[in-house]
């Protein structure tokens, strides 16, 4: 799909980068959205996923859909299945934010992505009492299986208008993508 003229930002300098992870029980309780939600994370039980990995400037507007982007090759695609299950959240990764920065194609793109999702030892999120379930009980637990990771560079991101349940954890990055504090704090 073609953005919208509103939706291209180009010229941004790139600050930081922010790698998002899905976290799927609450994206398959609200129903998800789009083509993306029937082919993704419902189809079996999954905690978290690779949302994508997004070059940030120091504010808004970020970079979006700054060159062409063609479809994606289908080795790709199932090369990443099992970190995004979704053919669409690929492509619409690729474009968005993919074509944003200096990778010199898709391949590069998803092996830079892939080869930070892959260093995250996920936490399970689910074994966290529902009481004890905070953003800093979510921050807590990635640092503790990825002592690498500061706490302010982890990023919870909840759904406000439900309930403040979770919907993401960003994990943010340099331009050498090494973890830095995220800007704005870390979030919920």
């Amino acid at each position: 799909l073609d953005p919208r003229p509103d939706e291209i930002v180009t010229g941004v300098p790139i600050a930081y980068y922010v790698l998002a992870l899905n976290w799927t029980p609450e994206w398959c309780r609200s129903g998800g959205s789009g083509a993306s939600a029937k082919e993704m994370e419902c189809a079996q039980a999954r905690g978290f996923t690779l949302h994508g990995l997004w070059p940030d400037g120091a504010r808004p507007p970020y970079p979006s859909f700054c060159k062409p982007a063609g479809p994606l090759d289908p080795g790709i695609v199932r090369e990443m299945w099992r970190r995004t299950p979704s053919a669409v959240l690929l492509q619409h990764e690729w474009q968005k934010h993919g074509t944003c920065a200096a990778w010199p194609d898709a391949k590069a793109y998803f092996a830079q992505s892939a080869r930070l999702f892959d260093r995250i030892a996920l936490p399970k999120i689910e074994a966290i009492a529902p009481a004890a379930l905070t953003a800093g009980a979510v921050r807590a637990s990635f640092v503790e299986r990825n002592p690498w990771l500061t706490a302010d560079a982890i990023f919870v991101q909840s759904l406000r208008n439900r309930d403040d349940a979770l919907s993401e954890v960003r994990v943010c990055y340099d331009l050498k993508f090494q973890p830095t504090s995220c800007p704005g704090g870390n979030g919920a």
